[in-house]
């Protein structure tokens, strides 16, 4: 039909088939929360590079610090980021946007709102563990209320690897590589010198990063010795004699330590022997910022093994953005999950990235969607098949799950005994 004219009077105007409606045109917002790991910064050139391809986002804009960048209007422009300097970026630990832990209020959201009307922001990209997951639910619900169509999606990350949904997270990898890593050094210090040695290793309410200090075991009498987790109900008359029998065993004991152990009412030993405890925006207790945790427990050694050389170091923020130890297969995973939440955003309102392992005996992952609210503000604790029924050490379970994870480790050498 020419342009202009009209049906004639009294014919039906034929119609076509509807089509789905695609996804909205409009700019992207991409945020980082929460501790930074080592490979959270390849999930954000992830992101980039497919925000860069879809043909439905206009412009980019990386928000300073998370959700606080966004309330001040506070942006770098990500569109077009030299090829070169993403790839640096990718490969540099910590959060290059600038992180931040900060859940908003129903105000600050809405003021929000207010820029992404003004910016006409359409996708919202935040990276993060299970509270920038429940802030991101906050935000979609938020959308709703408002009748504003943006599009919101969760980005893995944590070292913690307690994220639910998803086999493993994103982070966890290359920090269970240096946790590794550090007690197989440590080991090596402790077998020449002998004695007790204790690390304490971060980890609120799961201990997958603690039980990850077992994967660097290079012999039977290697340590770490003992491995202490959250979900096992800890008790110290149990502890001390479990460090007494290996040391009478070995001449020495090397033992890892969740942050958060806990009894069996789950109150945290750190609550038990801080007066004052800090507690972050989302209600978490700060456990990695004192030394309480490790001297109470090597104070309790000394005591039952009178002139034992007994030593403790908390490993602390160390874990999380240690320049040069970092995972391939986490490096990888990282950079999926972010691309990939760019696709699932042609298609879906919101979601969150998860990664689900593949039957058989070659490690495989794959990346799939699955609802913000099944990971906002939720933790998955290590499954107690993981902990032999002890409760003071790792199982083959755990080793067939995290080592695919790692990379290969360094060999440690030992001399012959005729």
């Amino acid at each position: 039909m020419p342009a202009g004219s009209r049906p004639s009077p009294g014919r039906s105007r034929r119609r076509t088939p509807s089509r789905p409606a695609g996804p909205p045109r409009g700019n992207a917002i991409i945020g980082q929360s929460g501790g930074p790991t080592v490979v959270i910064n390849q999930s954000l050139v992830g992101v980039i590079t497919g925000c860069m391809e879809a043909p439905f986002i206009d412009k980019i804009l990386g928000a300073r610090h998370g959700v606080q960048g966004i309330l001040a209007d506070d942006f770098i422009d990500l569109t077009r980021q030299p090829a070169s300097v993403l790839r640096d970026v990718a490969d540099t630990p910590s959060a290059a946007l600038g992180s931040v832990r900060k859940k908003p209020t129903r105000e600050e959201c809405l003021k929000m709102f207010d820029t992404f009307r003004k910016r006409d922001v359409r996708y919202l990209f935040y990276l993060g563990g299970n509270d920038t997951a429940e802030t991101a639910n906050i935000l979609l619900e938020c959308a709703k209320q408002e009748k504003y169509p943006l599009r919101v999606f969760h980005v893995p990350k944590t070292i913690d690897n307690d994220l639910t949904v998803t086999d493993h997270c994103p982070g966890y990898g290359s920090a269970a590589r240096f946790v590794a890593q550090a007690f197989m050094g440590d080991d090596l210090d402790n077998r020449s010198l002998m004695g007790v040695k204790i690390n304490i290793v971060m980890g609120r309410l799961a201990g997958f990063l603690t039980a990850a200090s077992a994967l660097g075991r290079s012999s039977s009498d290697a340590g770490p010795h003992l491995i202490y987790v959250p979900e096992v109900p800890f008790n110290t008359r149990r502890f001390v004699a479990d460090v007494k029998r290996v040391h009478k065993r070995l001449g020495r004991c090397v033992v890892a330590v969740s942050e958060g152990i806990r009894d069996a009412r789950g109150v945290t030993l750190a609550e038990k022997i801080e007066r004052e405890i800090e507690r972050d925006a989302h209600g978490n207790v700060q456990l990695s910022g004192s030394g309480g945790v490790g001297d109470h427990l090597i104070d309790l050694v000394k005591a039952a093994i009178p002139g034992v050389r007994a030593r403790v170091d908390t490993l602390g923020y160390l874990q999380r953005s240690f320049v040069g130890c970092v995972s391939d297969v986490d490096a990888r995973e990282a950079w999926n999950v972010g691309r990939d939440a760019v696709t699932f955003a042609a298609k879906h309102r919101s979601g969150t990235v998860v990664l689900k392992r593949a039957k058989g005996p070659r490690y495989k992952c794959t990346t799939a969607l699955a609802p913000l609210s099944k990971v906002a503000k939720v933790t998955k604790p290590m499954d107690r098949r993981f902990m032999n029924a002890d409760g003071n050490d790792v199982t083959e379970a755990f080793l067939a799950y995290a080592t695919p994870l790692i990379g290969r480790l360094p060999k440690i050498g030992r001399l012959q005994q005729p």
